[in-house]
């Protein structure tokens, strides 16, 4: 399957949201670290569901590292270009979630 593990680092907590049957979803803007210079950045959306998506956004801000387990998707930024690749964007259903270097220091 498409199961993957990454660490990666936060770039914007776009906080939670409600559905009417009272689920919740956490999405994450994140950033893979490189070492490479003059590299590409690579951008991952994360959703965040259920309990997990409370501590989410509740813990992890901007310039915090993570270490996240999940299936990863693409899907269609823009449906008029659907076959231009540039419009495409990754996306990860987080099913676990460990803090590796936080900013604050909220854990303690």
């Amino acid at each position: 399957m498409n199961y993957v593990t990454f660490s990666v680092k936060v770039i914007k907590n776009s906080g939670q949201s409600f559905f009417p049957d009272g689920t919740s979803l956490t999405e994450l803007i994140v950033q893979l670290p490189q070492v490479r210079k003059n590299n590409r950045k690579v951008i991952l959306q994360l959703s965040i569901w259920g309990k997990l998506s409370y501590d989410a956004a509740k813990y992890y801000q901007p310039d915090d590292y993570i270490i996240i387990e999940g299936y990863i998707s693409i899907r269609n930024i823009n449906l008029d270009h659907i076959a231009n690749r540039l419009n495409k964007q990754v996306e990860i259903s987080v099913f676990k979630l460990y803090p590796l270097f936080l900013k604050s220091q909220q854990f303690i």
